[in-house]
């Protein structure tokens, strides 16, 4: 079993996931997005928040407990694998997966020019890869199918002015 303290930066007060409500196109499809780190979760919340006009943003803190018999996919940094998969979720939309969890890097604005070049088919795997290796990527664990949700426990959320 793999235990992690996860948080999630949003705009919206709510009190259980709903996996309709993601956005499409995202790195690792269609889920709820979380990250081991705070700061991360505070900066997507203020996002959010500016992007919609929203007045308050919020980070959830949730536990996580995944079993063994969860469908698990770790990606170990800035790989082929990662980029490939972040390409089809991209490009196709929808879960271009089978997993119920994704662990990896975020295609975040360090990385994000480089990611829609890949996908947009300008850079060669290879291209896209040499650009990246300078690149220092934060994490997102995503969630996407029910039974992947149920790890999830509520420890609190907070407000960001």
């Amino acid at each position: 079993m793999m235990e992690f303290i996860l948080y999630h930066g949003t705009d919206h007060l709510f009190q259980e996931v709903d996996l309709g409500k993601s956005a499409n196109r995202r790195d690792f499809g269609i889920g709820f997005y979380t990250t081991t780190i705070a700061a991360q979760a505070e900066s997507w919340a203020r996002s959010k928040k500016v992007r919609n006009y929203s007045a308050m943003a919020y980070v959830y803190v949730y536990q996580a407990k995944i079993p063994d018999d969860l469908s698990v996919c770790r990606h170990g940094g800035l790989t082929v694998e990662w980029l490939e998969m972040v390409r089809k979720n991209r490009k196709i939309g929808g879960i271009q997966h089978g997993y119920d969890i994704v662990i990896g890097p975020v295609a975040d604005d360090d990385t994000m020019v480089t990611v829609d070049r890949y996908v947009q088919g300008i850079y060669t795997v290879d291209e896209a890869l040499k650009r990246l290796c300078f690149s220092r990527a934060n994490d997102q664990v995503s969630f996407h199918t029910e039974r992947a949700v149920c790890c999830l426990h509520l420890l609190r959320r907070y407000q960001i002015g």
